[in-house]
């Protein structure tokens, strides 16, 4: 767990009490973070509308498309997502700034010091502490994404008046030890299990707009749907995004009952990231709550940015001679995007994943276009060692040195495995998200 680090000494002091939280190592559950709202004066009841975003892969490009969207629509914006890459600031944005060093630590101590005797983890913290936030200053909408899973993540402390539209990104099998653990009542079958999970943010009343999944998933979604009354809108049935070929060119073309749309490609890099542009849109216009414009959901599109996705680094010390591309990714469906993106292209990859991570995840769909491939470790966390990535495989300290032992080819490269290993690159290259 990367509980962070800070400059400032008021926020650090807060860092190292969260760290010294528990962190669950068993079955989520919602008591404690109720429990936490109450003593707050449940400010979860007092957000302007939320878009609340669950998935795999995908759900924080999602609401970054979703960011880019309402504040091109002139709104102002609450966001919370997770991890950070470079500070823990990044996990909460208040009308469109990320919250100050100052207001962090007042706010953090305040949530700290009132948790005294309910034993939260650090999730629970954060989340009261960004719905505290976002309840003392006005906005017109919160983009608010999952953390694990759904059913039992703290998010899913928010009821169905908060909530204008629930949306659930691509599924993929990730976080097994918690989401497939052995409980009675619910799916056998895994990917099934998966989206018994993560629409567990389902709402009575709530429209649920969701990307088409995987049979087995798809069943679990609109039985979920059923079951707790929300209202289903499933990619290939209310709604479907595409590209459309031409002579001339490719249009990305977006349809459901309101009509066709003619949208931008997704500022975000990646094949995949149409359908997470194509979700946010969807999103939008099946909710009635916050009106938002055709013209801002192109410029959105077109301007969204989401760190560490597939990203190409700008100059600075780490990409000084050298395009450098950095992406967090850590398993099969992640593997399966940086594959569409980088295929018959040749690249050096240097890659480093936690251990309790799949090497081959990622290592699979990209090792027939890697010139070389360099393992190095995750600072601050226990991680795999070049022999677990397989036959040829080099090892470096640390991102430098990796890079720094290449042969000067003019290939590129592609720093992939871990989000932690994305935001150290970020740090390195003195691109510290805002």
């Amino acid at each position: 767990m990367d509980f962070g680090t800070s400059d400032d000494a008021r926020v650090q002091a807060q860092l190292d009490r969260l760290s010294e939280l528990s962190v669950p190592q068993g079955r989520f559950g919602l008591e404690t973070i109720r429990a936490l709202m109450d003593r707050l004066d449940n400010p979860h009841r007092k957000l302007p509308p939320v878009f609340h975003v669950a998935g795999t892969n995908g759900k924080g490009s999602t609401c970054a498309f979703l960011r880019a969207i309402l504040e091109a629509d002139g709104k102002r914006v609450h966001v919370t997502t997770s991890p950070h890459l470079v500070r823990y600031n990044e996990r909460i944005r208040v009308a469109g700034e990320l919250i100050s060093d100052e207001a962090l630590a007042a706010l953090l101590k305040e949530v700290l010091d009132v948790s005294e005797g309910l034993g939260p983890s650090f999730f629970e913290i954060t989340i009261a502490a960004a719905f505290l936030a976002f309840s003392r200053t006005p906005a017109d909408a919160c983009v608010v994404e999952v953390g694990l899973g759904g059913r039992f993540d703290a998010t899913n402390v928010l009821e169905p008046e908060a909530v204008a539209v629930s949306g659930i990104a691509a599924l993929g099998l990730d976080h097994e030890r918690f989401l497939l653990a052995p409980e009675d009542g619910v799916p056998a079958e895994p990917m099934a299990r998966i989206a018994f999970e993560k629409v567990g943010i389902a709402k009575s009343g709530v429209p649920l707009v969701a990307l088409g999944q995987v049979e087995e998933a798809k069943r679990e979604i609109a039985s979920a749907a059923k079951r707790t009354g929300a209202i289903l809108h499933l990619r290939g049935q209310s709604w479907a995004n595409h590209r459309a070929k031409t002579d001339r060119q490719t249009r990305h073309i977006y349809t459901d009952a309101q009509g066709d749309v003619e949208l931008p490609e997704p500022n975000l890099a990646g094949p995949h990231q149409l359908e997470n542009a194509g979700l946010a849109t969807a999103m939008l216009r099946h909710q009635d709550t916050i009106p938002v414009s055709t013209d801002a959901i192109r410029e959105g599109i077109r301007t969204a940015d989401w760190p560490a996705r597939n990203q190409k680094l700008g100059p600075g010390p780490l990409a000084e001679k050298r395009a450098v591309w950095i992406d967090g990714g850590h398993n099969p469906s992640a593997g399966k995007a940086l594959e569409d993106s980088w295929a018959y292209e040749r690249f050096h990859l240097v890659i480093g994943m936690l251990a309790n991570k799949n090497p081959a995840a990622i290592i699979n769909p990209l090792r027939r276009w890697c010139e070389s491939i360099t393992a190095v470790p995750v600072s601050g966390h226990e991680s795999h060692s070049a022999e677990a990535f397989g036959a040829g495989v080099t090892s470096a300290a640390d991102v430098q040195s990796a890079i720094a032992q290449l042969p000067e080819d003019g290939l590129p490269v592609l720093i992939a495995g871990s989000l932690y290993l994305a935001g150290e690159a970020l740090r390195l290259n003195d691109e510290i998200p805002d």
